[in-house]
């Protein structure tokens, strides 16, 4: 009875020890060498994990990087110095890139836009957006519900008394979570040296503006005519800024007769 019990319990010991033996070898011989770049240029970047590179957290970036599927300045929340630290380990010369911050493009709080009606839903701006495109008249205002501020993981945007989300520019890392997560597309990235904007992004009419908002961008390209270096455009009833050729001369900010055009201090870079 012993021996019945002891042969298969034996063959079965045996040949686990010769499979063991034979993965062991195995994985040594096809071992595939772990770059030790990644540990380096991950030891660098800023852990942050936010995936505004595009890749599973820093990790992933960092394996991306060593095998040249991400440029050495994609990490956007490191900024240029992380980016020149990664271009070192990785012996490559990085360009210096502006700064870039997010702006609201819009001034509708609540003392500003017309409101269809009270909203007393789920208090989120995307859930919000569902219900007639929002509780708004105009159809690119901030709804003021924080979803950009609740998905912000740098503290950087915050909705304000009446209802109008706001970036603190200084701790704002251009990680683009705000810009993806805002129903209204009234969120952008721009350059951080750039003074004067654009606070509007509704491409209606400017009848249907006027009706809807005190200070929104009506279509009259006044500034357009206005700017001596030709930096701003118009295309479908909205004004727009070519930050390529705008000096901050401030003179369409003086022309814009509804003030849909404001200038801030700049930030450091």
């Amino acid at each position: 009875m012993l021996e019945q019990l002891l042969l298969p319990v034996l063959s079965l010991g045996g040949m686990s020890l010769i499979f063991g033996v034979g993965l062991s070898v195995a994985s040594k011989k096809f071992a595939i060498e772990k770059d030790a770049r990644i540990d380096e240029v991950r030891e660098v970047l800023p852990s942050a994990n936010c995936g505004a590179c595009g890749y599973p957290g820093c990790d992933g970036l960092a394996s991306a990087i060593v095998s040249g599927k991400a440029p050495v300045n994609a990490c956007t929340v490191g900024g240029s110095e992380v980016a020149a630290r990664v271009g070192a380990i990785m012996g490559m010369g990085t360009e210096v890139e502006e700064r870039m911050v997010a702006r609201v493009l819009c001034q509708g709080d609540c003392d500003q836009v017309v409101e269809k009606f009270k909203y007393q839903g789920i208090n989120d701006c995307v859930a919000a957006s569902m219900l007639a495109d929002g509780h708004k008249a105009c159809s690119a205002s901030c709804l003021g519900l924080g979803t950009c501020e609740r998905v912000c993981p740098f503290d950087a945007i915050h909705v304000n008394d009446k209802g109008l989300a706001v970036v603190d520019r200084d701790k704002c890392t251009a990680c683009n979570m705000c810009v993806t997560a805002c129903p209204k597309n009234i969120i952008k990235l721009i350059p951080a040296s750039s003074q004067v904007q654009i606070a509007c992004n509704s491409h209606d009419k400017g009848r249907v503006v006027r009706n809807n908002c005190k200070i929104g961008c009506i279509g009259c390209q006044i500034c357009v005519k206005a700017c001596p270096f030709d930096a701003i455009g118009f295309e479908n009833n909205l004004a727009e800024i070519d930050y390529d050729k705008c000096t901050n001369c401030g003179i369409c900010v003086e022309k814009c007769p509804t003030k849909s055009i404001t200038m801030m201090q700049t930030i450091s870079k």
